[in-house]
C-alpha cells in the first residue's frame, strides 16, 4: 500500500514539490549582513504567515522571508532566533538560551546563550532533492561565527551532514549549527564524569514559527505530549516520554484525569514571561532522565549535601499557524560550578505538545518535512492507517509504520513500525511529532560526526509541506 502511495507522489513531484521554501542567489560572495536582530518585543507576532500566492507556490517571496524572524527551539534545548535572506543568501542566529558550552574546552557552565552568529547559506546541489523547486526552498547554512563576551567563537560543520532550514509559510525546520561538547577543559566535570568522551554534533534539529502568542491564555487546554532529551553527563544518553497534560488561562499545569502520568513532564511552576518577551519560561524544569554512569556515582553520593541535580529552566513557545497554536517546550540544562552552591542539572532536549482532541483517520494525512533524533533530514508520508519514512532525496521508503485511531487518550495516535516496535503520534496544525521505541531508517546517519549517539529511542518533528 505505501510503495504504490510513494509512486504516486514520486509522480507528482514534478507538479508539487516535497519540500516547503523558496529562495535565490549566489552564496560564493555573500553581501553583509543587515536584518535587524530579533531582541525582546521585536519577536513577538512578526506577522501572520504569509499568505499563498499562488496554488503552486511553495512558501513566502524572497523578501518575505527575509523580513521574518523564526523563533523556536532545538533539540539541544535552546531557544533561538533566526533570520535568513535569500537575496543575500546569508543568516543571522541568536541563541536567546541555551546549555551548550561555547568553548569545547572551556567551563561547561559557559554557554551559548547571548551569542549570534552570523554567515552564509547555500541552497542544496543538483540532485540533491527531486525537483529544482524543492532545491530553491532548502537553505544549507553554512559555517557560523560570533563574538560572546569578547571571545571569537566558531560553529562546527560537516559538508557531508550541513544544517539545512526548510522555510515553509509561517514555520521553518530542519537544523541548525551544532557544536562539540567536551567535559575534558573542565576540572569538576573532568573529576565527576571521567567516562564522559567528546561529542561533535553536525547540528541540532530546530523548529521555528514566523508569528508566536505573548499571551500565555492561549495555552489553557488539555494536551498530549511528547518529550525528547539528552543527558551529557550520562554518557549523552537519550530518553522519550509520552504524557497528559492540561493548563489553564495562568500557565498552570496539571494532570487530567486518567492520564499515563502523575505528574507535569513539560513544566511544574507556572509559566511566565521571558525578559526577551516572545516566549514563558519555568523554574526548575521537571526531569525525565536518570543518570547511570560511573561519575553520576559521585554525583548522587553529593546530591543534596554539595551538589544538586536541579536548576534547569523549561522555556515555552507558543507557535502560531492559521487558526491553531502549536506549543514547543524547550528543556535548557543548567550547571553552577560553585561549590558553595553547586548544581548539575544537565538534562536537556525539547517536547511538542498538541491537543487533546479526537483525530480521525485521514485527519493529518500528507507529507511532511523534518530533522530528527537520527541527526537526518527525513520526509514522512501519512495516509490513514499507513505511514512511511522516505528519503528526501530520492523519495525512496526506509521504513514504515501503521497508525491505531482507536485514542485512548484523544489525539495520541498509537503506532508500531515494520519491526513491533511501538510508539505515538500527535498532530496540530500542519506539524506532527513521532515517538517510537526502536531504531528506524536504519538509526544515527553514517555520515554524522556524532554516529555514536543511541539509535533508540526514535524522535522527530515535522511541518506538513503536501495534504494527500
Amino acid at each position: 500500500m505505501l510503495e504504490s502511495i510513494v509512486r504516486c507522489v514520486a509522480l507528482a513531484a514534478a507538479a508539487t514539490p516535497l519540500l516547503v521554501a523558496c529562495g535565490g542567489g549566489n552564496a560564493s560572495d555573500p553581501a553583509p549582513i543587515t536584518p535587524a536582530q530579533c531582541s525582546g518585543s521585536t519577536c513577538t507576532n512578526q506577522g501572520a504567515p504569509t499568505s499563498q500566492p499562488a496554488a503552486t507556490a511553495l512558501c513566502p517571496a524572497d523578501a518575505d522571508i527575509a523580513k521574518n524572524t523564526y523563533l523556536g527551539g532545538t533539540g539541544s534545548g535552546e531557544v533561538v532566533s533566526l533570520n535568513i535572506d535569500p537575496t543575500k543568501m546569508t543568516y543571522s542566529l541568536t541563541f536567546l538560551a541555551s546549555p551548550i558550552p561555547a568553548s569545547a574546552t572551556g567551563q561547561v557552565a559557559n554557554t551559548r546563550t547571548g551569542l549570534t552568529i552570523t554567515g552564509a547559506v547555500q541552497h542544496p546541489a543538483t540532485g540533491a532533492l527531486p525537483t529544482a523547486a524543492q532545491i530553491a526552498c532548502a537553505f544549507q547554512l553554512q559555517q557560523g561565527t560570533g563574538t560572546l563576551n569578547g571571545t571569537a567563537y566558531t560553529t562546527s560543520y560537516n559538508a557531508s551532514n550541513p544544517p539545512t532550514i526548510y522555510v515553509g509559510f509561517g514555520v521553518a525546520g530542519g537544523g541548525v549549527p551544532g557544536a562539540t561538547v567536551s567535559f575534558s577543559g573542565d576540572t569538576l566535570a573532568s573529576l565527576l564524569f571521567p567516562s564522559v568522551q567528546s561529542r561533535t554534533f553536525d547540528f541540532y534539529p530546530f523548529i521555528g514559527f514566523s508569528s508566536v502568542s505573548t499571551n500565555i491564555a492561549d495555552l489553557k487546554g488539555s494536551y498530549n505530549a511528547l518529550l525528547y532529551h539528552i543527558l551529557p553527563s550520562n554518557n549523552f544518553a537519550p530518553a522519550a516520554e509520552v504524557t497528559q497534560e492540561q493548563y489553564d488561562a495562568s500557565g498552570n499545569c496539571s494532570v487530567p484525569s486518567g492520564a499515563t502520568n502523575t505528574t507535569c513532564a513539560t513544566a511544574t511552576s507556572q509559566w511566565t514571561a521571558d525578559t526577551n518577551g516572545s516566549y514563558f519560561d519555568s523554574a526548575n524544569a521537571p526531569q525525565i532522565e536518570t543518570p547511570t554512569v560511573i561519575g553520576n556515582a559521585i554525583l548522587s553520593l553529593l546530591s543534596g549535601a554539595i551538589i544538586h541535580r536541579d536548576g534547569a529552566t523549561a522555556h515555552l513557545i507558543i507557535g502560531k499557524l492559521g487558526s491553531s497554536i502549536v506549543p514547543i517546550v524547550v528543556r535548557t540544562g543548567y550547571v553552577n560550578e560553585n561549590l558553595t552552591d553547586a548544581h548539575v542539572d544537565d538534562e536537556s532536549g525539547i517536547a511538542m505538545m498538541a491537543p487533546a482532541t479526537t483525530l480521525a483517520s485521514g485527519a493529518f494525512d500528507g507529507s511532511y518535512i523534518g530533522a530528527d533524533s537520527n541527526f537526518a533530514y527525513t520526509a514522512t508520508l501519512i495516509n490513514g492507517q499507513t505511514a512511511g519514512f522516505l528519503k528526501p532525496s530520492t523519495m525512496t521508503t526506509q521504513s514504515t509504520f501503521t497508525l491505531d485511531y482507536t485514542q485512548t487518550h484523544p489525539g495520541l495516535i498509537g503506532a508500531t513500525d515494520n519491526n513491533g516496535n511501538a510508539g505515538n503520534v500527535i498532530a496540530v496544525g500542519g506539524v506532527y511529532g513521532i515517538f517510537l521505541n526502536g531504531e528506524e531508517n536504519g538509526g544515527v546517519t553514517s555520515t554524522s560526526a556524532n554516529s555514536a549517539t543511541p539509535n533508540t529511542p526514535y524522535f522527530g518533528v515535522g511541518a506538513l509541506i503536501q495534504p494527500q
